[in-house]
């Protein structure tokens, strides 16, 4: 779980840091900053990688998502 996060507030830093140097340069700080941390975000959700699902953890995840239905 702390790995999927830290992909997002990596990819946040990067976006507001490229931001904030762009917008230094061009003058407008707020829009560009605003722009650096969206682009930022869509960065940090790239980088998270998807692990393959083999059948047997599907299965035992399905399970797991039924037995937690019935309790509640």
């Amino acid at each position: 779980m702390a790995n999927k996060s830290s992909h997002m507030g990596l990819g946040l830093v990067m976006g507001a840091a490229l931001g904030a140097v762009f917008g230094m340069l061009a003058g407008h700080v707020g829009a560009w900053l605003a722009i650096g941390v969206a682009i930022g975000m869509l960065l940090g959700a790239s980088m998270r990688r998807k692990e393959p699902e083999c059948p047997e953890c599907a299965v035992i995840h399905r399970t797991h998502e039924a037995r937690r239905q019935g309790s509640a």
